[in-house]
């Protein structure tokens, strides 16, 4: 039995990824929070294969899920998309409200160039 919380998630996940859809020239940028870390991704989905992932996990930072690692996750994801050639992403939030931790992100990975 799913909370209220999650059930509205959920809707928002799925009227979101019925929208989006990444290319090998425009992927998606996928982004997932947890309780504990935060997860990006550059998605084709033309050919289902992820073309760069990258985590708040791998990267080590102390405090891994407040808006200060996220923001340094999204410069870190940027410059590897910057050096891997994409210039222009599709953003999927992932169901979450585009404030807090995803808005951090957001604006740091356009700080570093991507354009959405």
């Amino acid at each position: 039995m799913l909370l209220e919380k999650e059930k509205s998630l959920l809707r928002r996940r799925e009227r979101i990824r019925k929208k989006i859809f990444g290319t090998a020239d425009k992927p998606r940028l996928s982004f997932c929070k947890t309780n504990k870390y935060i997860y990006a991704q550059f998605i084709d989905d033309l050919n289902n294969k992820t073309i760069l992932s990258l985590s708040s996990k791998v990267l080590k930072l102390k405090n891994m899920s407040s808006k200060k690692a996220a923001t340094i996750l999204g410069e870190e994801v940027g410059k590897k998309a910057v050096a891997v050639g994409i210039k222009q992403v599709v953003f999927d939030r992932g169901g979450n409200l585009y404030h807090g931790k995803v808005r951090a992100f957001a604006d740091a990975v356009r700080a570093s160039g991507v354009k959405f």
